[in-house]
Protein backbone atom coordinates (compact mmCIF):
# COMPACT_ATOMS: atom_id res chain seq x y z
CA UNK A 1 0.00 0.00 0.00
CA UNK A 2 1.44 3.35 -1.03
CA UNK A 3 -0.43 5.25 1.69
CA UNK A 4 2.06 8.13 1.87
CA UNK A 5 1.08 9.31 -1.61
CA UNK A 6 -2.67 8.67 -1.53
CA UNK A 7 -4.61 11.91 -1.33
CA UNK A 8 -8.34 12.37 -0.89
CA UNK A 9 -9.96 12.55 -4.30
CA UNK A 10 -13.46 13.39 -5.53
CA UNK A 11 -13.82 9.83 -6.82
CA UNK A 12 -13.09 6.53 -5.13
CA UNK A 13 -13.60 3.19 -6.86
CA UNK A 14 -13.85 0.14 -4.61
CA UNK A 15 -12.52 -2.73 -6.70
CA UNK A 16 -11.77 -6.43 -6.59
CA UNK A 17 -13.19 -9.82 -7.47
CA UNK A 18 -16.75 -10.91 -6.78
CA UNK A 19 -17.32 -11.49 -3.09
CA UNK A 20 -14.65 -9.11 -1.81
CA UNK A 21 -17.23 -6.68 -0.40
CA UNK A 22 -17.13 -3.85 -2.94
CA UNK A 23 -20.76 -2.88 -2.48
CA UNK A 24 -20.84 -3.08 1.31
CA UNK A 25 -17.58 -1.17 1.72
CA UNK A 26 -18.53 1.32 -1.01
CA UNK A 27 -21.90 2.09 0.55
CA UNK A 28 -20.32 2.56 3.98
CA UNK A 29 -17.58 4.82 2.61
CA UNK A 30 -20.07 6.89 0.64
CA UNK A 31 -22.18 7.38 3.76
CA UNK A 32 -19.15 8.47 5.82
CA UNK A 33 -17.90 10.81 3.09
CA UNK A 34 -21.31 12.25 2.20
CA UNK A 35 -20.68 11.01 -1.33
CA UNK A 36 -22.89 9.65 -4.08
CA UNK A 37 -22.74 5.84 -4.28
CA UNK A 38 -22.67 4.16 -7.70
CA UNK A 39 -23.38 0.43 -7.72
CA UNK A 40 -21.55 -0.81 -10.81
CA UNK A 41 -23.50 -4.08 -10.96
CA UNK A 42 -26.70 -2.13 -11.64
CA UNK A 43 -25.15 -0.61 -14.76
CA UNK A 44 -24.47 -3.89 -16.54
CA UNK A 45 -26.59 -4.24 -19.68
CA UNK A 46 -29.14 -7.08 -19.50
CA UNK A 47 -27.13 -9.23 -21.93
CA UNK A 48 -24.07 -9.08 -19.63
CA UNK A 49 -26.18 -10.06 -16.63
CA UNK A 50 -27.68 -12.98 -18.58
CA UNK A 51 -24.21 -14.18 -19.65
CA UNK A 52 -22.85 -14.09 -16.12
CA UNK A 53 -25.99 -15.68 -14.66
CA UNK A 54 -25.50 -18.58 -17.07
CA UNK A 55 -21.89 -18.99 -15.90
CA UNK A 56 -20.17 -17.28 -18.84
CA UNK A 57 -17.41 -14.79 -17.97
CA UNK A 58 -17.40 -11.43 -19.68
CA UNK A 59 -14.81 -10.54 -22.30
CA UNK A 60 -12.96 -7.25 -22.41
CA UNK A 61 -15.23 -6.12 -25.26
CA UNK A 62 -18.36 -6.92 -23.26
CA UNK A 63 -17.07 -4.89 -20.33
CA UNK A 64 -16.35 -1.73 -22.36
CA UNK A 65 -19.87 -0.28 -22.38
CA UNK A 66 -20.33 -1.15 -18.72
CA UNK A 67 -17.08 0.58 -17.74
CA UNK A 68 -18.10 3.60 -19.81
CA UNK A 69 -21.47 3.76 -18.00
CA UNK A 70 -19.68 3.76 -14.64
CA UNK A 71 -17.15 6.32 -15.89
CA UNK A 72 -19.95 8.62 -17.06
CA UNK A 73 -21.68 8.36 -13.66
CA UNK A 74 -18.43 9.17 -11.86
CA UNK A 75 -17.69 12.11 -14.17
CA UNK A 76 -21.25 13.41 -13.82
CA UNK A 77 -21.09 13.43 -10.04
CA UNK A 78 -17.65 15.04 -9.96
CA UNK A 79 -18.79 17.57 -12.57
CA UNK A 80 -21.72 18.46 -10.30
CA UNK A 81 -19.29 19.08 -7.45
CA UNK A 82 -20.15 15.90 -5.58
CA UNK A 83 -17.78 13.28 -4.26
CA UNK A 84 -18.53 9.80 -5.54
CA UNK A 85 -17.77 6.26 -4.45
CA UNK A 86 -18.31 3.52 -7.03
CA UNK A 87 -18.26 -0.26 -6.68
CA UNK A 88 -16.68 -1.77 -9.79
CA UNK A 89 -14.49 -4.85 -10.15
CA UNK A 90 -11.97 -2.89 -12.30
CA UNK A 91 -10.01 -6.12 -12.54
CA UNK A 92 -7.44 -5.05 -15.13
CA UNK A 93 -5.19 -2.04 -15.33
CA UNK A 94 -6.72 -1.25 -18.74
CA UNK A 95 -10.18 -1.12 -17.11
CA UNK A 96 -8.90 1.30 -14.45
CA UNK A 97 -7.29 3.44 -17.14
CA UNK A 98 -10.58 3.47 -19.03
CA UNK A 99 -12.34 4.76 -15.90
CA UNK A 100 -9.61 7.38 -15.44
CA UNK A 101 -10.40 8.57 -18.95
CA UNK A 102 -13.63 9.93 -17.48
CA UNK A 103 -12.06 11.33 -14.30
CA UNK A 104 -8.32 11.52 -13.75
CA UNK A 105 -8.62 11.98 -9.99
CA UNK A 106 -9.74 8.50 -8.99
CA UNK A 107 -8.36 6.60 -6.03
CA UNK A 108 -8.84 2.85 -6.32
CA UNK A 109 -9.42 0.82 -3.17
CA UNK A 110 -8.48 -2.77 -3.95
CA UNK A 111 -10.13 -5.22 -1.57
CA UNK A 112 -7.78 -8.19 -1.62
CA UNK A 113 -9.28 -11.59 -0.85
CA UNK A 114 -8.34 -15.23 -1.33
CA UNK A 115 -10.24 -17.45 -3.81
CA UNK A 116 -11.74 -19.77 -1.17
CA UNK A 117 -13.25 -16.91 0.84
CA UNK A 118 -14.54 -15.18 -2.30
CA UNK A 119 -16.22 -18.40 -3.50
CA UNK A 120 -17.79 -18.97 -0.08
CA UNK A 121 -19.15 -15.41 0.04
CA UNK A 122 -20.50 -15.51 -3.52
CA UNK A 123 -22.02 -18.94 -2.94
CA UNK A 124 -23.90 -17.70 0.11
CA UNK A 125 -25.38 -14.61 -1.59
CA UNK A 126 -29.02 -14.70 -2.53
CA UNK A 127 -30.60 -12.81 -5.39
CA UNK A 128 -27.37 -11.88 -7.19
CA UNK A 129 -26.69 -12.84 -10.80
CA UNK A 130 -23.02 -13.78 -10.30
CA UNK A 131 -22.56 -17.50 -9.62
CA UNK A 132 -19.68 -18.81 -7.51
CA UNK A 133 -18.50 -20.72 -10.60
CA UNK A 134 -17.24 -17.41 -12.07
CA UNK A 135 -14.97 -16.52 -9.16
CA UNK A 136 -12.03 -18.42 -10.67
CA UNK A 137 -12.39 -16.49 -13.94
CA UNK A 138 -12.28 -13.23 -11.99
CA UNK A 139 -9.00 -14.24 -10.34
CA UNK A 140 -7.65 -15.29 -13.76
CA UNK A 141 -8.45 -11.81 -15.11
CA UNK A 142 -7.30 -9.88 -12.03
CA UNK A 143 -4.30 -7.56 -12.32
CA UNK A 144 -3.73 -6.13 -8.85
CA UNK A 145 -2.96 -2.40 -8.91
CA UNK A 146 0.70 -1.65 -9.48
CA UNK A 147 2.81 0.67 -7.33
CA UNK A 148 2.45 3.47 -9.90
CA UNK A 149 -1.36 3.45 -9.72
CA UNK A 150 -3.25 5.69 -7.32
CA UNK A 151 -4.50 2.75 -5.27
CA UNK A 152 -4.80 1.39 -1.76
CA UNK A 153 -4.82 -2.34 -1.06
CA UNK A 154 -6.66 -3.57 2.02
CA UNK A 155 -7.55 -6.99 3.37
CA UNK A 156 -11.17 -7.69 2.39
CA UNK A 157 -11.63 -10.23 5.18
CA UNK A 158 -11.47 -7.52 7.84
CA UNK A 159 -14.68 -5.98 9.21
CA UNK A 160 -16.22 -3.32 6.97
CA UNK A 161 -16.03 -0.69 9.73
CA UNK A 162 -12.27 -1.30 10.07
CA UNK A 163 -11.71 -0.98 6.31
CA UNK A 164 -13.69 2.27 6.22
CA UNK A 165 -11.82 3.63 9.25
CA UNK A 166 -8.47 2.81 7.60
CA UNK A 167 -9.41 4.62 4.38
CA UNK A 168 -10.74 7.66 6.23
CA UNK A 169 -7.64 7.75 8.42
CA UNK A 170 -5.32 7.63 5.42
CA UNK A 171 -7.25 10.39 3.68
CA UNK A 172 -7.17 12.54 6.81
CA UNK A 173 -3.45 11.96 7.34
CA UNK A 174 -2.61 12.83 3.73
CA UNK A 175 -4.93 15.79 3.16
Amino acid sequence: MQSDRIRPAPALVVMGVAGCGKSAVGEALAAELGAVFVEGDRLHPPENVARMASGEPLTDALREGWLDAIGRRIAGSVGDGQAVVAACSALKRSYRERLRGFCQDIVFLYLEIDPATAKQRVGSRRGHFMPASLVDSQFATLEAPAADENALTLDATRPIADIVADVLGLFEANS
